[in-house]
């Protein structure tokens, strides 16, 4: 199982990689579990401040296996599903990259756009597949794509099924940036050292947990909460780290989260 994903960090940054290259990482239960397992060990590991999620091979996660969905039809499948939902790493308290260098389709593009952050592939070829396949917006992806690109453009990806680019996708607000060629990774990567180098922990912890939380809250609500977390922000040695950083003219040195 260990070998489903691959793990590798290098100055703050954990890059994990679907490994299934033969199916274009098509998504199972057992990539899932172990992907899962490996955002919690990294929210758990100091050496980790931001993590890059990228697939091998020619593709970023093609979607569900096709093994699975034919047992599932058949009435064959018995495997339990892993208690943790596809929205799990929103909840990982430390910022996710997609490096979307690939096929991103259905379950796929579920798990590119509820990473933090998404780059991709120009040729990187986006489909949601699920009309094509008899099949509705999962995992809460209808409730997703309107908030990211607007309601029309939502309707358009979601009702026809349709492949489009990776170009295309940022061109709809759907992605961050779309990089040509295939230095898609090595993009994420910089981003992510950036934010390692720069951004302190524990802030990024917050802001991440405010702008998903956000999304459910009114405008009110949002600006009460926030003034709560700016008052314990105050009281952290990342505030005062962030400050005198700033006043020295240096890199900050934040402690881990």
């Amino acid at each position: 199982m260990s070998e489903l994903v691959l793990s590798a960090v290098d100055q703050g940054v954990l890059t994990l990689t679907f490994n299934r290259p033969e199916t274009l990482n098509a998504w199972t239960d057992a990539m899932g579990r172990r992907y899962f397992d490996l955002l919690e060990e990294a929210e758990r590991d100091p050496a980790v401040r931001a993590v890059v999620v990228t697939g091998a091979g020619k593709g970023f996660c093609s979607g569900a296996d096709f093994k699975t969905l034919n047992a599932i039809q058949t009435g064959a499948y018995d495997e339990k599903p892993d208690p943790r939902p596809n929205t799990f790493p929103t909840t990982i308290a430390k910022p996710i990259i997609a490096a979307v260098n690939g096929a991103c389709a259905g379950l796929g593009m579920v798990h590119a756009l509820v990473c933090d952050l998404v780059l991709t592939a120009e040729d990187a070829k986006w489909t949601t597949a699920f009309p094509r396949r008899g099949l509705v917006a999962e995992y809460g992806l209808s409730w997703v794509l309107p908030r990211i690109m607007g309601q029309q453009r939502a309707m358009d990806v979601l009702l026809s099924g349709r492949v489009f680019t990776g170009r295309e996708a940022y061109e709809l607000g759907l992605v961050n940036r779309a990089v040509p060629g295939d230095g898609v990774v090595a993009a994420a990567q910089e981003y992510a050292r950036e934010l390692a180098a720069h951004s302190s922990p524990a802030s990024m912890s917050v802001i991440k947990r405010q702008v998903w939380r956000d999304w459910d809250v009114t405008l009110e609500e949002s600006a009460k909460t926030a003034t709560q977390e700016m008052l314990a922000s105050f009281g952290r040695p990342d505030f005062a780290e962030g400050v005198a950083s700033f006043l020295e003219r240096r890199p900050p040195n934040f402690p881990s989260l």
